[in-house]
């Protein structure tokens, strides 16, 4: 903790919220938590529940738990009492730290939290890992996900050396929720490490986004997902940001009508990044020089067997589960398509393995058809699943019907690839990390409701 976070001046800004807060300040924040932990149960190897938004008090209750020697076990705060309650019974965890108190969290990227910590159970964690993450779920249940202190130390240093990322005196305009990985270890522990200042925009909107961006003359890296993309190309910026150097975006593919309304209206690159929970970041490609493809971020091998992505990982990341379709021999099976080029080793992900499907003998890439409804004119998102047939739910950006799909589809895409349903929904469904959920029982659900 002290080595990797916390070296550097006590003086330099780590947070700003708005107010700053340097290393000195979060370090007796820090302490200060470590002791009510200890005081309410907590052990050395044993584990912390921490179901708190994101706020300061996460981060002091997070690196708290790290800090006494025990695992964090990060519960999004937008799970259900049910959903927690089957965590909790599973984990084992010493405490659980939850607001007893919160600002208004209304469009707040951090919020205003008073934690109380509760006394939960006199068990040891259920494995020596460091943290425990509940995958986002976007294609079914989630998996509990454990990574080590040394698997968090890798990837910190791992991100000091890949080209296009904030810089030690730059800003990070900190956008993703810090409980899934990309947040939390690009922004988050990356950020600590590396002396770079993380601003968390006061509310989650464009114009907040470009204030947070001018709010000072050092350099800004917007860090989001795709869904924060489309929020800055559809704001008009007031006057010019020389400070903006690019933004890099995490999570599902970005559509290339997407990515060009960004680096329009911008000018600056419009940077990828390839990673999962299991392993952290896989690949980038910071300076949009390669879309749709990325590198392989160093240390980090990534081959294509039978259509699938591949990615070297020394230990099953799973707890608690064993398969050797997930995790075999040193490799972590993504279950995404793709190919490695033999000849430059950049990597191109083709969307989920199971979006190849067969439409009268003939083979249909569903990536390929969602590509293409999404980039229609007046489709703000869309996913296609196979549903007993192509099925596209569908939500619009503006007056859009059925009939006007339909024949907008006809034009772009051979008649087996088109969809036979086709769903208009005012909001299609995410997951708490802002990916497009392809749960086909989830988009019925949404489609009825």
């Amino acid at each position: 903790m002290d080595e990797i976070l916390f070296a550097g001046r006590p003086t330099d800004i780590c947070l700003r919220l708005p107010e700053p807060i340097d290393r000195a300040a979060l370090h007796h924040l820090v302490t200060t938590a470590q002791g009510r932990l200890v005081a309410a149960g907590l052990r050395p190897g044993g584990a912390a529940a921490l179901r708190l938004p994101p706020s300061l008090a996460y981060v002091v209750n997070l690196l708290a738990t790290w800090r006494a020697g025990a695992q964090a076990i990060l519960l999004d705060h937008r799970l259900t009492d049910h959903e927690v309650d089957r965590a909790l019974v599973r984990l084992t965890p010493q405490v659980v730290v939850a607001p007893i108190r919160s600002g208004s969290g209304a469009l707040r990227i951090f919020v205003d939290v008073t934690e109380g910590v509760t006394r939960y159970a006199d068990s040891p964690a259920v494995s020596g890992h460091a943290v425990i993450q509940l995958s986002s779920g976007s294609t079914g249940p989630s998996k509990v996900i454990g990574r080590t202190a040394a698997d968090l130390v890798a990837e910190v240093r791992r991100y000091t050396q890949i080209d296009g990322v904030a810089l030690p005196g730059e800003r990070i305009i900190l956008l993703p929720s810090m409980v899934h990985v990309l947040g939390l270890v690009g922004g988050l522990l990356y950020g600590l490490h590396a002396g770079v200042e993380l601003v968390p925009p006061q509310r989650l909107s464009g114009d907040a986004v470009l204030a947070a961006i001018a709010a000072d003359a050092t350099p800004a890296t917007v860090l989001g997902v795709p869904f924060h993309i489309g929020l800055l190309a559809s704001t008009r910026p007031a006057g010019p940001l020389p400070q903006l150097r690019r933004m890099t975006t995490g999570g599902e593919l970005v559509p290339a009508a997407v990515a060009r309304a960004f680096t329009d209206r911008y000018g600056v690159p419009l940077g990828n990044m390839y990673g999962m929970t299991e392993v952290g970041v896989i690949g980038t490609d910071l300076h949009g020089s390669h879309r749709p493809s990325i590198a392989p971020a160093p240390g980090i091998e990534v081959r294509e067997s039978g259509g699938e992505l591949w990615v070297s990982c020394p230990a099953s990341p799973y707890v608690g589960l064993s398969d050797p379709t997930r995790w075999a021999d040193g490799w972590l099976h993504t279950r995404d398509a793709g190919s490695v080029d033999p000849d430059t080793g950049l990597v191109t992900v083709r969307g989920r393995l199971d979006s190849q499907v067969s439409v009268g003998g003939m083979k249909v890439d569903l990536t390929e058809v969602e590509t293409t409804v999404a980039e229609l004119p007046g489709v703000a998102a869309a996913v296609v699943v196979w549903d007993d047939g192509i099925t596209a739910y569908v939500q619009p950006d503006g007056p859009l019907s059925e009939e006007t799909l339909d024949k907008l589809l006809a034009e772009r895409l051979a008649g087996y690839k088109r969809p036979r349903v086709l769903r208009l929904l005012d909001q299609l469904p995410r997951t708490t990390t802002g990916k497009l959920v392809r749960s086909t029982d989830a988009l019925r659900s949404a489609a009825t409701s």
